[in-house]
């Protein structure tokens, strides 16, 4: 049962009331991003009382500093295959956050110009801060989460503004910290977030140490004004649309690669940086070359470290809190709560330190808004049900409905296919209760776990590219994967979907 938070206000120094002063909560989430504002909108909806606290001074997170060149690369189609404020528009829409209500549905595309279908950092920040404000989405701003301990049924929050009690914790900071990798020199370096205005590298040689999405946005950035851009990383450039998924630098960005491909004043070169000095006003990098082995020394008027964020942690470690990709990420359990310290759960960004089953080495989408938002939901409702005995519907289905529900999801649902091979929708099989939707969940815990008779539709994409169902066929404790084939219109409803997924569940319906 959820317990009851304190319903007064305290009012800052400028007379303005704060809600949730420090106290005992339920829930606490960390953090007024997309990734936080949205778990608190869904945990509103399932009755789940809970505090959001937010160093920042108004929504946004992430988006209020960064991408640094302003345009999003992820997209919002304005006019689109469904229509916009349904459930299906949201695969059209990667930006805004979701509701059940029509009314707070696709606001990010209300406040594009039309100028690009992929909004501005101004647009989206006004668009989070549409759904905060219409959805009543309440936060606690200027509040800094310095400490936590665990307590014997939940933890105990230090903040700027005193201590906060709860069962469970969420934090949604995102990849926020910059991150440099180990390397001689480069704490001489600036980091991306330290990039200056593109006028500022005019006529320069400028060597960007990272090929991924910030290394490219800083070289698109820079192509009118530098001399030459040198891009240096280990591994070959992964583009988007090579992998088929956002597990690559995206389209937006791909201009200083097609300067590379066709002898510009670009290169992409596979180079492990060694050491970087310092000549007086200018830089001196050493790199080794991996695809191709030699020895390099590159001058340069700048240089910039592109070398990604990290999760700002705190003190997280000290609990126990295991972590994985040079200490960069949580390591998750597929309900993005962590492996090692029960209790602790994330949204946001930091939800791909949930691994999933990867088929076909495709990540999930847990990066970037468009996935996440999708976990908040299915999290919420987690929360709501393993923690508060909150019951949440699983609604009857007819058999004559199954086949046609599933085809439906498959070829509409935004959630299976923002999040291809992780999210899938789930439908139950038990003789006296009935057939069940058992709602969206994590492919993986499909896999790994026992339960009743069930089958689990996803939409996956091989390397080749190929979109197509996957089917989970779960009888007496044995779950057995069977896959579709592909249509070029991704029109999985026709009488030969229905046919075959009809003889792959015969027996359970």
């Amino acid at each position: 049962m959820a317990m009851k938070q304190p319903t007064k206000r305290r009012r800052s120094a400028k007379g303005q009331s704060k809600p949730f002063p420090p106290g005992r909560y339920p829930v606490v989430i960390v953090g007024s991003g997309p990734g936080g504002l949205q778990t608190s909108h869904f945990l509103r909806r399932l009755g789940v009382e809970h505090a959001v606290l937010s160093a920042d001074a108004a929504p946004g997170g992430m988006f209020l500093r960064y991408p640094l060149f302003q345009r999003l690369i992820s997209w919002s189609k304005p006019y689109a295959p469904a229509v916009r404020g349904t459930r299906p528009y949201a695969w059209y829409d990667w930006n805004s956050l979701l509701s059940d209500d029509q009314a707070y549905q696709a606001l990010v595309p209300e406040f594009m110009d039309g100028s690009s279908y992929f909004p501005s950092r101004a647009e989206m920040e006004r668009g989070l801060a549409a759904f905060a404000r219409r959805a009543r989405v309440q936060v606690r701003y200027g509040c800094r989460w310095e400490a936590t301990r665990k307590t014997g049924d939940g933890f105990t929050l230090s903040t700027s503004d005193g201590e906060y009690a709860c069962r469970a914790f969420v934090l949604a900071v995102g990849m926020a910290e910059p991150w440099k990798p180990d390397v001689p020199g480069l704490d001489l370096v600036p980091h991306y977030v330290q990039t200056k205005p593109p006028r500022t590298y005019a006529d320069q040689h400028v060597v960007i140490l990272g090929k991924r999405n910030s290394g490219f946005e800083v070289a698109d950035a820079l192509l009118p004004w530098a001399r030459q851009i040198i891009l240096l990383s280990p591994r070959p450039a992964l583009l988007s649309i090579h992998s088929h998924s956002t597990a690559g630098v995206r389209a937006r960005y791909l201009l200083p690669y097609e300067d590379h491909a066709l002898g510009g004043g670009v290169f992409a070169l596979d180079a492990a940086t060694d050491r970087v000095e310092r000549t007086g006003s200018a830089y001196r990098v050493f790199a080794t070359g991996t695809t191709r082995p030699g020895d390099y020394v590159f001058n340069a008027g700048a240089v910039i470290a592109a070398t990604g964020f990290t999760t700002p942690l705190q003190d997280l470690r000290a609990l126990g809190l295991a972590t994985f990709n040079q200490d960069r990420l949580p390591a998750l359990t597929p309900f993005w709560e962590s492996t090692t310290v029960p209790g602790v759960f994330f949204a946001g960004t930091v939800t791909q330190g949930a691994i999933g089953l990867k088929k076909h080495g495709i990540p999930s989408n847990s990066g970037g808004v468009g996935g996440f938002r999708h976990n908040a939901r299915v999290l919420a409702r987690y929360l709501a049900e393993k923690y508060f005995a909150i019951t949440v519907p699983r609604p009857t289905i007819r058999p004559e409905e199954v086949v046609p529900y599933l085809l439906s999801e498959v070829a509409r649902a935004p959630e299976l296919w923002n999040q291809r091979s992780y999210l899938a929708r789930v439908v139950s099989f038990d003789r006296r209760d009935g057939i069940r939707d058992e709602g969206i969940t994590p492919l993986a815990h499909f896999v790994d776990t026992g339960g009743p008779d069930a089958a689990a539709i996803v939409l996956e994409t091989d390397q080749t590219g190929d979109h197509h169902p996957a089917v989970y066929t779960r009888r007496g404790g044995s779950v057995t994967e069977h896959v579709l084939p592909s249509n070029p219109l991704h029109n999985f409803e026709t009488s030969e979907y229905h046919a075959q997924l009809a003889a792959l569940l015969d027996g359970l319906v």
